[in-house]
């Protein structure tokens, strides 16, 4: 009786696991992500196979420039290989100016080191990909009541403070999140720089808006040592805050 107690238990458990669906056949539930799945999956197959790269991504990492207008993202088969530059997306609107989000109602684009929190299928900006502001620097260094959160990567072309691109493109991007998260990368990591440092006329715009305030500079540049390793290795370091609330790069 015991025997035949565990057996069904056993086939309870796996037909369980079995029906369980996965987190990608669980967004194509809604009308926009399957549209946006059969209109960019076949497609985004041959451009990895022509990159070299396995399908479905397995690994990604998405970094913005505010300045610049630009979303990058970055691909890999495993830990052990570099990123490779996949596509650059236009940002087609921008709010606000150099400096990290502080405050509920700033109009700021946050600048720092982020993950994708939440996949929204029925974004009133037709997808939308969250990002964990307040990150724990924020917590620290911004308004200790209000300060402000709703942060995406969304399409339809608008912002208030969020990181907007063409619906064409916020459907690729979705896709390429929603498989790198059935594959087991819980934590997409997303980060935001002022402007492309390596890019003369950006950096000597962000020098020329910054001379007056000292701290912003002093932010910027320490966020650049991220940028700096990941030019030079193509992989992310270690990242975490002081205190003060800080980045400290390992």
């Amino acid at each position: 009786m015991k025997r035949l107690f565990f057996f069904l238990a056993f086939i309870i458990l796996t037909t369980a696991a079995i029906a369980q669906p996965s987190f990608v056949d669980y967004q194509k539930s809604y009308p926009r992500v399957a549209t946006a799945m059969r209109g960019k999956e076949d497609t985004l197959r041959r451009q990895f196979e022509k990159a070299g790269l396995a399908w479905p991504v397995k690994q990604m990492y998405i970094r913005s420039f505010k300045y610049d207008s630009q979303l990058e993202v970055w691909v890999r088969n495993s830990n052990k290989e570099p990123y490779k530059l996949f596509k650059t997306y236009k940002v087609c609107a921008l709010a606000g100016g150099m400096g990290p989000k502080r405050m509920e109602g700033d109009y700021q684009v946050p600048e720092g080191f982020y993950y994708i929190n939440e996949f929204n299928p029925k974004s009133s900006y037709h997808l939308s990909l969250g990002i964990n502001y307040p990150n724990p620097s924020d917590r620290v260094l911004s308004d200790s009541l209000k300060p402000g959160g709703e942060i995406y990567i969304h399409g339809s072309c608008l912002t208030v403070g969020c990181i907007p691109i063409q619906n064409n493109q916020i459907e690729e991007l979705y896709v390429l999140a929603a498989h790198a998260k059935n594959m087991g990368q819980d934590f997409i990591p997303v980060h935001i720089f002022p402007v492309r440092y390596n890019n003369r006329k950006s950096f000597e715009y962000f020098a020329r808006t910054t001379k007056d305030d000292q701290d912003l500079q002093r932010f910027a540049i320490k966020i650049k040592e991220v940028f700096d390793f990941f030019e030079e290795k193509k992989k992310l370091p270690l990242i975490t805050i002081n205190k003060k609330g800080e980045y400290i790069v390992m």
